[in-house]
């Protein structure tokens, strides 16, 4: 009387297993969604504050800046330094570097280029030296590896207040090349290379090293 079937007895505790089964599921899942969910909201913070920027290197105030045409200052009648007689002259190499500067500032995009009339910062340069160097000759003595070098003055002024913020003397840019070979260039192809050396060298400087 009253008595059970077999089996039915244990038909409870399954059941317990199996709801505290899949609570630990959900409360498994929770934790999960919980962690995705942090990573997400962390993650820009955590990759910000890993990641390298040259924004924070200048302040906030400065946004634009215009780049004065260089001049070449270069003394093509004075003696130059040793294995040179006398200094040498492109014509137009300023104009180059002057574009060069531009096109870099506009490529880094950290400075916008802009008029004179209303911009943040000014920079002006000078070229004082456009050198041609032999590296390597032949076994005849014939030259075989060049050296390109361009040097400028350069200086940076705050655009509001006409105060100068830096200057650099005797500023380089430069690149080498072989007249034969599987690496041979033309001088004219080296120039580009140097002056593309240079601008990037001084954007960096006006970017990063206040």
């Amino acid at each position: 009387m009253g008595g059970q079937v077999p089996g039915e007895a244990a038909e409870p505790g399954k059941e317990e297993k199996m709801n505290r089964r899949i609570a630990r599921l959900c409360s498994l899942g929770t934790l999960k969604l919980l962690f995705l969910f942090l990573a997400i909201c962390y993650l820009p913070f955590a990759i910000a504050g890993c990641g390298y920027t040259t924004r924070s290197m200048i302040s906030s105030r400065y946004k634009t800046i215009y780049v004065t045409p260089f001049l070449n200052k270069i003394d093509i009648t004075s003696e130059a330094n040793t294995g040179r007689d006398y200094r040498l002259y492109r014509p137009v190499l300023e104009t180059d570097i002057t574009r060069a500067v531009i096109d870099r500032f506009m490529f880094d995009g950290n400075l916008r280029p802009a008029k004179k009339e209303n911009t943040d910062l000014i920079l002006k340069g000078d070229l004082i030296d456009y050198r041609r160097d032999v590296l390597r000759y032949e076994t005849d003595d014939t030259p075989e590896e060049y050296r390109i070098s361009l040097a400028v003055d350069i200086s940076l002024w705050d655009g509001k207040e006409n105060k100068l913020v830096w200057e650099e003397k005797g500023f380089t840019g430069e690149t080498t090349y072989f007249l034969t070979g599987a690496n041979a260039k033309s001088e004219n192809t080296a120039i580009t290379d140097a002056t593309a050396d240079l601008a990037r060298r001084i954007v960096e400087r006006t970017v990063e090293n206040w």
